[in-house]
């Protein structure tokens, strides 16, 4: 869970630290005081979209972090950090985020420095932000088949995996099927030049390491002279009438007979008759290669030329000799199959109609294990909305058969909803209002909450528009999600911030000419105020007080019910 958030120059925040405990949280305060940047600040923090608009005016950077504790080693973030390189010490995740006026960004996660994308994939396991705006799973179709997998994971998930496995060879099959299939004379086009090149790079006979020997010889036959001029004083040197071997040859024999009356000489002496015999060696050899020595300038032509050819070559083909090769071999396959396009197709088209049996048998055990995790969703969501005061509504998950095979099988799945008696079940966005979306979302996070793994549920007004008996359906609904997760909630709402365990206020204020906003944590007295005044608006009176005191009173007492049933 969150345990602490720190923003800095964010906004109209210049420097805020709060630290957060379990169960529900509700920010209150009034409207524009700066709840939702605080919101906004957490959503950058998770791998939002950001730029340089959310950097307080005046200052270079806006700085973000964030702490949180997860305890257990199961939890899906272990096994992305571990993927990622990134070590947790103590069951601690910190992450943090620094906005540049540039409109750049710097991610790390527990001090590594991370890309926005592995920040986005780790910030998707630790929160889960919902909005009065954001209802897009709901909203958008293609997203109702991830809401029933993710309510059926544990059934679905080995099926998934085979049929993942067998549709990615499946894929990798139909796009080498479909890089054969083309036309006539862009095939005819390709022969010619494949042949062209293959005939190319079979005449340059390339081979692996000839053009280091290649320029080791260019650079022997251009300090010919050198080479020559000093190996030849190296030989007289040392094997030159009086030189070097004859006086070593002398200073071992008179070293020989000085060990013979003191042995004190004896390691002198084998010393000094290693070094001669490796001398005489190694004068052998400078003489052979003396010998063998021959200036070519033909030889450094053909040299000159070849490497010449070879970097042609690797302008043409490819970087280095290893690539040209791979290149040749990639042709001369593409070429094979280009000859041999009918027989190649039909061996490949019979092996897509087979993989495609499978599938398709892989495409109805998830279609099927769908179907009865569909019924039970519908269940779950209509008992969780007849408690959010939805009694009529029906909600049914349809289920259509693709004409093709994706990445989740065969099925679509498109929810269905129908919120007045007599009315048939229709497309859900259609005929849904928003705060009956929100009532649908929140109760899918009810559902989900206690398997989905995300350790911080956050809330930001879901509760816009509603009011009554709903208001306090929906603080009562979040309450119960944040038994199962850490909750934090902005809202408007009396009845959700009397359900809260911690109640924060959020003011602005203004000093020097700058906005400034704050945030602390309220507590008896001052919560009741606070419910007073988000119960009467601006004016609060005894009558109002003793209301907030009651509705407190109640909301302690439902909570307690609510966790001794659960």
């Amino acid at each position: 869970m969150l345990r602490e958030l720190s923003i800095r120059n964010f906004a109209i925040i210049e420097d805020l630290t709060v630290s957060f405990s379990d169960g529900l949280t509700v920010l209150t305060g009034e409207t524009g005081a700066g709840k939702s940047i605080i919101i906004d600040a957490v959503h950058l923090l998770a791998g939002g979209r950001g730029n340089s608009e959310f950097i307080r005016h005046g200052a270079k950077k806006a700085e973000l972090g964030g702490l949180f504790q997860i305890a257990s080693p199961a939890h899906p973030v272990y096994k992305k950090l571990d993927d990622a390189g990134i070590e947790i010490e103590e069951d601690t995740i910190i992450l943090r985020r620094d906005l540049n006026d540039t409109g750049k960004s710097i991610c790390r996660v527990n001090g590594k420095l991370v890309p926005l994308s592995v920040l986005r994939d780790v910030g998707a396991s630790l929160i889960d932000i919902h909005g009065q705006h954001e209802n897009q799973e709901l909203m958008d179709e293609k997203q109702h088949i991830h809401l029933l997998d993710q309510f059926a994971e544990d059934q679905l998930a080995p099926i998934q995996d085979k049929y993942s496995k067998q549709y990615d060879e499946y894929r990798a099959l139909k796009k080498e099927l479909a890089s054969i299939s083309i036309d006539e004379q862009l095939m005819a086009q390709r022969i010619d030049l494949y042949q062209f090149q293959m005939k190319e790079l079979e005449d340059a006979n390339l081979k692996l390491g000839e053009e280091d020997d290649l320029l080791d010889e260019r650079r022997r036959l251009m300090n010919f002279n050198k080479i020559f001029e000093r190996s030849s004083a190296a030989y007289e040197a040392i094997q030159g009438e009086t030189k070097g071997l004859d006086w070593i040859g002398n200073a071992m024999g008179a070293l020989e007979d000085a060990a013979t009356i003191d042995e004190q000489f004896k390691e002198a002496s084998e010393a000094v008759t290693t070094a001669f015999y490796a001398l005489q060696d190694a004068a052998y050899q400078v003489k052979n290669v003396l010998d063998e020595l021959e200036f070519d300038p033909a030889r450094l032509n053909e040299v000159e030329q070849r490497l010449a050819l070879l970097q042609n070559m690797k302008r043409k083909y490819g970087a280095t000799v290893e690539d040209i090769l791979a290149y040749y071999e990639k042709i001369k396959t593409e070429l094979n199959e280009l000859l041999n396009r009918d027989e190649i197709l039909q061996v490949k088209e019979r092996k897509v109609l087979e993989m495609e049996e499978v599938l398709y048998d892989f495409a109805a055990e998830l279609s099927n294990v769908r179907k009865v995790a569909a019924h039970e969703l519908s269940e779950a969501i209509m008992a969780e909305l007849r408690e959010l005061h939805m009694e009529k509504a029906k909600f049914i998950v349809n289920f259509d058969e693709l004409s093709y095979f994706d990445a989740y099988g065969k099925d679509q799945v498109i929810f269905y909803i129908s919120t007045n008696v007599g009315e048939p079940p229709k497309f859900l966005p259609k005929i849904a209002s928003g705060g009956e979306l929100s009532r649908m979302m929140l109760a899918l996070k009810t559902i989900f909450s206690s398997s989905n793994g995300v350790t911080s549920i956050i809330f930001d007004e879901v509760d816009t528009g509603v009011s009554g008996r709903v208001a306090q359906a929906i603080a009562e609904k979040i309450a119960a999600v944040s038994i199962n997760s850490q909750v934090l909630c902005i809202s408007h709402l009396p009845q959700v911030a009397a359900m809260a365990d911690h109640h924060y206020f959020i003011k602005k204020e203004v000093e020097h000419d700058r906005t400034f906003t704050s945030l602390a944590e309220i507590d008896t007295h001052a919560r009741i105020e606070e419910v007073s005044r988000m119960m009467s608006g601006a004016e609060i009176t005894d009558l109002t007080l003793q209301h907030a005191t009651e509705l407190l009173n109640m909301a302690n007492e439902r909570k307690k019910h609510m966790r001794s049933i659960i």
